[in-house]
């Protein structure tokens, strides 16, 4: 599989290395062996296996700083996916954790919602997806099913406002996780479905434990719950945490799911952490800018645009785009080939 960076809303970007500026196509592989020796986590997530995986990153770059990385890089539009990876908006235990890393292991945070603030960026980038044209463009929205990623999903990518004439049902209720927000509606906006494996770094702390199921489909009644097995946390343990490397195997399963599904642009809102570990596996063959590009940290509510490519035939979408040719039928030898024809002819012995 392979990733290619397209474009974000974070501001910056690669700086300008100085020389002629060109549009390349970098790509770097990743190869994880994920049978790791642990915690009981990964009988609920994870099997052995070996995950091959690649990035191509799209990016300008100056052509005398890139060593023997660039060149473009060339893949069938059916075997490609375009991926929009966000973090959620800031939540209550990010406002304490941002002074004092420790507050990330009370209690009190337990599966922390959004702050007012947080609410504001969900604003924000509703309006931004919209006004970009994203939002008619996505197929599906991925979640992870904790409160402060499903808040931040319905936010931004659901309906407008709920009133209870609805024939449907609605994305939020009103006031979900003490939100002091009005219902959204589910109307005219992609299907939302909460997965696990997009899930926070697991264990420890409080605030990436989980409710049960049936408490999140009161709060989302339209929220597709149906890809989560359990109603219990049953991933989360008080005093065991994932390991880097089960992290970042975990999101390696998750972006390889993706081939399972038929959308081609899906919106996925997930945490800091994950993206992080998940994302800094990739980029050690590409110049440190779009290495940096890449793998550095997402702040609340940033979007940032990828493309993954099925390198290994992990999915079976058919080109909807491709066309046979010969329609009618005729001779179409090719000019080189006559070309090749008369030059063995010309050639003794030949």
């Amino acid at each position: 599989m392979t990733i290619t960076t397209i474009g974000g809303v974070s501001s910056g970007g690669i700086p300008h290395t100085g020389g002629t500026l060109s549009r390349v196509s970098l790509v770097l592989s990743f190869r994880f062996k994920s049978g790791i020796a642990g915690t009981s986590l990964h009988h609920h997530l994870l099997k052995s296996q070996s995950v091959r995986s690649s990035f191509c990153c799209s990016s300008s770059l100056s052509v005398p700083d890139m060593d023997n990385n660039g060149g473009p890089s060339l893949y069938p539009l059916h075997r490609c996916k375009t991926i929009h990876l966000v973090r959620h908006a800031q939540g209550v235990h990010n406002v304490e954790g941002d002074k004092n890393y420790k507050a990330y292991m009370s209690p009190e945070y337990f599966d922390a919602q959004l702050t007012p603030l947080g609410w504001q960026q969900v604003d924000n980038l509703r309006n931004h997806v919209r006004s970009c044209g994203l939002f008619k463009r996505i197929d599906l929205v991925i979640t992870s099913p904790l409160l402060r990623t499903i808040q931040t999903a319905v936010g931004v990518f659901g309906g407008e406002g709920y009133t209870d004439r609805m024939d449907v049902l609605p994305l939020m209720v009103a006031n979900a996780g003490n939100s002091d927000r009005a219902a959204i509606s589910s109307l005219d906006c992609p299907p939302i479905v909460a997965v696990e494996l997009c899930r926070e770094h697991l264990g420890i702390h409080p605030c990436d434990k989980r409710r049960t199921i049936s408490e999140y489909q009161c709060l989302f009644p339209a929220v597709d719950f149906t890809q989560i097995e359990s109603d219990e946390d049953i991933l989360w343990k008080a005093n065991v945490r994932e390991t880097k490397e089960e992290l970042v195997a975990r999101g390696m399963k998750f972006l390889n799911w993706l081939w399972t599904r038929k959308e081609k642009e899906i919106a996925i809102v997930t945490h800091s952490g994950f993206l992080f570990h998940t994302l800094g596996a990739f980029g050690d063959d590409c110049h440190p800018l779009v290495k940096k590009e890449i793998c550095k940290s997402f702040a609340n509510c940033e979007l940032r645009s990828m493309v993954i490519v099925d390198k290994s035939m992990l999915g079976a979408d058919c080109s909807t785009t491709n066309y046979p040719g010969k329609t009618p039928p005729g001779p179409d030898l090719p000019s080189d080939v006559v070309d090749d024809k008369n030059q063995n002819q010309a050639t003794p012995g030949s």
